[in-house]
């Protein structure tokens, strides 16, 4: 008989159970609930008040928080907020209020429930139940559209702080960021290096934070804004084209196009930069599935997909490139990926 230290059940009822963990949290982060009991130590009676709930199903669900790390009972009935929790409030910086929300809005949710429509197809699970691709439903959602615009940036953030450390940008004089969003990445990549010039190239809807960005950084004067189509060109002259989180969203098809594009509206010697995350050939033991679950979730909303440095490779050679470097970004799960002309 296994120990209850090899015991493979403790991971199965994690997995079972987890489903309904994530309802839990998902209805916590769409009330606020660490934003109610902020820094205080509260009891159910009090928040279940505040809500118009009843005190003893707040008290149960409560219990779950706290049984999830969410929350802490230093008292029976009474309740304050963890380090795991406060990082779903949505009044602290860094919060991952946004991602949480967006991961667990019933629509993303729906879409998961036809995976297997993916499986068979090879095509969105998100078009097939909603009728409409993701970006075109987000386009008609405001609410959620704002929830997914927040935790790109929000993830963004600290991917490019380290990149702005980690990777050699004193080489160039220009870096086009493309489909670079509200310009949270060059941002911290201009601050660390005052002599580098920026261009911020999206869509006009995916640039519609990005003047205010900008302006908040104070680097206007270094770095402009071009609008456009990635599959059609993108702005000419830069010795640095930047990619960050955008290669993965489109199979090999569509993201040749834009690394062709890039590669040819480069100056001469220029370089492209990826942003990705960099999966291993063999699934190692004890590896996070975060990378994997990112990968089906691609599947599932849209043509995307998680590559290995094999698949990166085979991609750039159907775009004329091929890999310079590699190197990894600590603590964020991301590498970075330098390509040259083939």
């Amino acid at each position: 008989m296994d120990s209850p230290a090899s015991s493979p059940w403790p991971a199965v009822l994690r997995l079972v159970f987890g489903g309904m963990a994530t309802h839990v949290v998902a209805l916590a982060v769409r009330l606020r609930l660490p934003d109610a009991i902020g820094d205080e130590e509260r009891d159910a009676a009090g928040v279940a008040a505040e809500y118009g709930f009843q005190e003893g199903p707040m008290l149960r669900l409560l219990r779950a928080l706290a049984a999830l790390d969410l929350l802490a009972e230093p008292r029976p009935g009474r309740f304050t907020v963890t380090p795991v929790g406060a990082l779903f409030r949505s009044d602290r910086p860094g919060s991952m209020y946004p991602l949480a929300r967006m991961l667990t809005d019933p629509t993303m949710t729906s879409a998961w429930q036809n995976l297997e429509f993916s499986l068979r197809t090879g095509g969105p699970a998100f078009d097939e139940a909603f009728g409409i691709d993701f970006f075109g439903y987000l386009s008609s959602h405001p609410e959620l559209s704002e929830l997914y615009n927040a935790a790109m940036s929000q993830g963004t953030r600290g991917v490019a702080r380290v990149l702005a450390g980690a990777y050699d940008f004193g080489r160039f004089r220009t870096v086009v960021d493309v489909g670079g969003g509200d310009g949270t990445s060059l941002v911290e990549i201009l601050a660390e290096h005052p002599r580098l010039g920026g261009v911020l190239f999206d869509s006009p809807s995916g640039v519609h934070a990005a003047e205010q960005t900008l302006e908040a950084a104070g680097l206007t004067a270094r770095c402009r804004i071009e609008t456009g189509d990635f599959f059609s060109e993108v702005p000419r002259d830069g010795d640095l084209y930047l990619l960050k989180s955008v290669i993965h969203g489109w199979d090999d098809e569509h993201a040749a196009v834009i690394l062709r594009n890039c590669a040819r509206a480069a100056r001469e010697q220029g370089r492209i930069l990826l942003v990705d995350h960099l999966m291993p050939d063999t699934v190692l033991p004890g590896q996070s599935p975060t990378t994997y679950l990112t990968d089906l979730g691609l599947l599932v909303n849209g043509q995307g997909m998680e590559r290995t440095r094999d698949d990166f490779a085979g991609l750039c050679a159907k775009a004329g490139l091929r890999i310079a470097e590699v190197g990894s970004l600590p603590s964020t799960g991301f590498h970075w990926i330098e390509l040259c002309p083939d």
